[in-house]
């Protein structure tokens, strides 16, 4: 059977870019390039641009997936020389200069970029993925969501007090900004929103335990900011666990120390690996997958073929590789874009790409955050204030950017969260049925399907 040539029409003359990814790197370079005389292609498994730094706030209700997500034709609508294709990309051909795709199409290019972002690494333990999802997907998200949920409504029926404290146990894994901002939202979930909302358990008495395997919690800030997010999330009845590995996850709980902890949630957010683009090249690649490439972002050895954000490997002015943060791919994509403009239409060789860091930031609770801008730090609620900010900017519509400063500040006025949906089937570790108070076996929401509501 032939291959069928994806290109969307019409094809002419003008140089053709290939965008693999259409997340901050991918949108970016593809924006710096529209109104141009360049025919763009965006290639993306999901129809929609995701804000990947909000999904524990979807994971724990305070907002909804279309909050944080727009599909990518309305935002490249305005550029008539960019299309988008929806494929799940399964390799790229050198030679003949095509990026193929699943369903055994392909799209040729004369410039190829990959901004293909990461995923979670389990380190050796991909079968702990299904029992602890990591927050990369709204589909994860919804499913954390939907466990935390439902492990409330579990215990609110369970005669048995061992098996009640473990449904009203999470366990974060990874004591990084995600981790950080996951494991204070869940304890503010069940702290405030949900306390009013039960009359046979009181949600203020779950446990949320975070776990790091180093010395210390956001190990990329400073001592004292790490100190700080540690004191605040203790004070929201956050257990903080540094200094210990987890060594087996199961169903039922994790053994973390040594120690087997019972649990009805568990999400991971301990470390992340490059996506696969690096085997599609036929390079070699760093320990976390990343592709090596030159400071213009280019992959040496593969010619017209460039790689930005989490799939590349780019040292900073300290020599170390840049971090997986979005201001790091957004700058190399606008980088990126406005170098291939230049090359491509007036032969101008690219530019070198430096990273300006705009500070890093974590959000730690209600009104406490933290902010690292290197010379500068800033703590309390003065960096979740500009926390709140830089996030609503990034949204990539002004309708967004309302509706979500409208939820949060109806949020921090009333302690509620409007998106307590259970929206999925019953997760795998509360699949088990539970006693009622009339002594039978009770089985909720058993005929919901996948995707109601």
């Amino acid at each position: 059977m032939p291959q069928i040539d994806r290109t969307p029409s019409p094809v002419d003359s003008r140089p053709h870019v290939v965008i693999v990814g259409a997340g901050f790197g991918g949108l970016a370079c593809a924006e710096a390039l529209g109104g141009t005389n360049i025919r763009v292609t965006i290639i993306d498994r999901n129809n929609y641009h995701l804000f990947v730094p909000l999904l524990y706030q979807v994971a724990t209700a305070a907002l909804s997936p279309a909050d944080i997500a727009e599909p990518i034709r309305r935002i490249v609508s305005r550029h008539p020389n960019i299309d988008v294709v929806m494929g799940e990309v399964t390799g790229v051909d050198r030679t003949a200069k095509r990026v193929e795709l699943a369903d055994g199409s392909f799209v040729p290019y004369d410039r190829l970029v990959l901004a293909t972002g990461s995923s979670y690494s389990y380190f050796g333990h991909d079968d702990w993925a299904e029992i602890a999802p990591g927050l990369k997907t709204i589909e994860n998200a919804r499913r954390i969501r939907a466990r935390l949920l439902m492990n409330f409504e579990q215990a609110e029926m369970c005669e048995d007090p061992a098996r009640q404290k473990a449904l009203m146990t999470t366990i974060v894994v990874g004591g990084g900004p995600t981790g950080v901002e996951m494991a204070g939202a869940v304890a503010e979930l069940a702290r405030f929103t949900l306390a009013r909302d039960f009359r046979r358990i009181d949600p203020r008495t779950a446990r949320v335990l975070l776990v790091e395997a180093g010395p210390r919690i956001l190990s990329t800030f400073p001592d004292d900011l790490g100190r700080y997010a540690r004191r605040k999330l203790e004070e929201l009845g956050v257990v903080v666990l540094t200094g210990q590995a987890v060594e087996s996850i199961t169903p039922e709980g994790a053994t973390v120390g040594g120690r087997f902890i019972p649990a009805g949630a568990i999400v991971w957010g301990a470390g992340v690996k490059a996506s696969p683009a690096g085997s599609w090249l036929g390079v070699e690649t760093d320990r976390s997958g990343r592709i090596p490439v030159g400071a213009d972002m280019a992959v040496p050895g593969v010619p017209d073929v460039y790689a930005l954000g989490d799939t590349a490997a780019l040292a900073g002015d300290d020599g170390k590789p840049l971090p997986g943060l979005a201001q790091v791919a957004k700058q190399q994509g606008e980088h990126l874009g406005g170098g291939l403009e230049a090359s491509l239409l007036r032969g101008q060789p690219l530019q070198p790409f430096r990273f300006r860091n705009r500070g890093n930031t974590a959000i730690v609770g209600r009104s406490a955050a933290v902010f690292d801008f290197g010379t500068r730090k800033l703590k309390g609620w003065f960096a979740w204030v500009l926390w709140a900010i830089i996030h609503v900017y990034l949204l990539v519509n002004f309708h967004k950017r309302v509706l979500v400063t409208m939820q949060w500040l109806w949020r921090w006025a009333t302690y509620q969260r409007g998106a307590r949906l259970i929206t999925t089937d019953r997760p795998a570790s509360v699949a088990e049925s539970v006693t009622s108070p009339h002594g039978d076996k009770a089985e909720p929401f058993r005929g919901m399907r996948r995707g109601q509501g």
